[in-house]
């Protein structure tokens, strides 16, 4: 029984799970913030604001995330993310302050390109701190679970708190969060960082994480899955509103709902996750939730819902949209060496959000220029065209060990004594891990296969 012991019962991850949470909150009431402060500024153009703001954030995303990977092995990985939330808190607090629409602009660039960097390193060290896989999908879930959470709850919090303060005392208590995040950060000792062999060339680093990704076909699939959750949540996130308005001539209470229904079909199916990949591979599951999102999408553009049906197809999409989202941290985990984990979680990061930077603009142009029953249709063949792709580039079976060949070879880098270096020495190379030049000759032999320094390509 104890492959069911609660994440929460480690303490390091309590305390990290916690300033998640903090964060999440915070962010989520800076959002409700952010979108009164763009109302300020240009009024009933405040849409065109919040749709500028969020392209700049998903770029900063994309770009940041990359180079953060490529370096953070390099950094100490605590005083990285404490400074990170420093800087995010710094940024928040800057936003009352705000007077022209550029400002806002170049505020939500700062404060993303931070969380760009903060995210999948945070991500990263999560694996390390619960080697234990049993307990690693729980903690997937739970961090599922307070996304949800968070979208379901902060505008609730946010309404209330309004009743009391302005808007803008809204961005004080994000950046309390941010500040809180790390105090508890700075509170939890971190396991030690496993050493890279990765050499120093800036841009090999700059570009491992993402060549590293792409040639791993499990990831491949991954990269699908992360289209088919973009189209299928892009459609809930940009066109509930206008659905349940022009469509049904509802009202704000039900796009709540509306929204609520699919945040409660994910936490639903968060829960029910740790349960279910004990007993089947991610495989399965998470094309399964594609084929899940890909039907409702489908039957919405056939039917047209009303307002009880569309509650019950967003409910099955949010069950979907989790099952191809939470067990992508344990595909990372498995496709990847310790000291190389942080360039995996930043390519994950920064691909997933590319495709949301494509579904975004696609959900909302494909409703405005023809309808919503064309973009029901469309968005419903993109996710049925990203299946398709993650079966094709993800093929089952997927062994963990695999045979492979390396070829002779002579070069240096930072390495320890394993399989891959059985070498002589002069005695004057130092401890390790140690820089020295040394040859690797031709060598067939079967491992656990992960892409890195010394297996830059899949076997055939």
């Amino acid at each position: 029984m104890a492959k069911y012991i609660s994440p929460l019962s480690n303490s390091t991850y309590r305390r990290l799970f916690s300033a998640q949470v903090l964060s999440l909150t915070g962010t989520g009431l800076s959002s409700v913030a952010l979108a009164l402060l763009a109302y300020e500024l240009a009024g009933a153009s405040a849409g065109a604001v919040l749709g500028t703001a969020l392209a700049i954030k998903m770029v900063a995303y994309v770009g940041i995330a990359p180079v953060i990977g490529g370096i953070a092995h390099r950094l100490p990985r605590k005083a990285l993310l404490i400074s990170l939330d420093a800087t995010r808190a710094g940024v928040v607090l800057l936003f009352p302050f705000v007077d022209a629409v550029w400002q806002v602009y170049v505020l939500i660039f700062l404060l993303n390109a931070g969380s760009a960097a903060f995210t999948p390193t945070f991500q990263a060290v999560i694996p390390d701190v619960l080697p234990d896989e049993a307990r690693y999908i729980r903690a997937l879930s739970l961090s599922r679970l307070a996304y949800d959470l968070e979208n379901l709850l902060s505008p609730l919090l946010a309404a209330v708190l309004l009743t009391v303060i302005s808007f803008d005392a809204l961005f004080s208590l994000n950046a309390l969060g941010f500040i809180a995040s790390g105090v508890l950060v700075l509170l939890t000792v971190l396991p030690r960082s496993a050493a890279s062999d990765r050499p120093a060339g800036f841009w090999f680093n700059l570009s491992f994480g993402i060549r590293a990704y792409l040639a791993t076909p499990r990831l491949r699939g991954l990269l699908a899955c992360n289209l088919a959750a973009a189209a299928a949540g892009a459609m809930v996130i940009v066109n509930t509103v206008v659905y349940v308005r022009s469509q049904l001539g509802g009202d704000g209470t039900d796009v709540a709902q509306a929204m609520a229904a699919f945040g409660a079909g994910s936490m639903l199916a968060a829960l029910l996750l740790p349960r279910l990949l004990d007993r089947i591979a991610d495989r399965p599951a998470m094309l399964g939730g594609g084929v899940l999102v890909g039907l409702a999408l489908a039957l919405s553009g056939a039917v047209m819902p009303d307002f009880a049906g569309l509650l019950a197809i967003w409910f099955a999409t949010g069950i979907g949209y989790s099952l191809l989202q939470t067990p992508a941290g344990r595909l990372l985990r498995r496709s990847s060496r310790e000291g190389d984990r942080a360039a995996y979680f930043a390519a994950q990061f920064a691909l997933s959000h590319a495709c949301w930077l494509l579904t975004y603009p696609l959900a909302g142009w494909l409703g405005a220029v023809f309808d919503l029953r064309v973009a029901f249709v469309l968005l419903a063949a993109v996710v049925g065209l990203a299946v398709i792709a993650a079966m094709w580039l993800w093929r089952a079976p997927d062994p963990v060990e695999l045979e492979h060949l390396h070829v002779d070879v002579e070069h240096d880098h930072p390495h320890t004594h394993d399989e891959h270096h059985a070498h002589e020495h002069e005695g004057s190379e130092g401890p390790e891990p140690h820089v020295h030049s040394h040859r690797h000759p031709r060598l067939h032999h079967r491992h656990e296969y992960v892409i890195d320094l010394h297996h830059q390509r899949w076997p055939g």
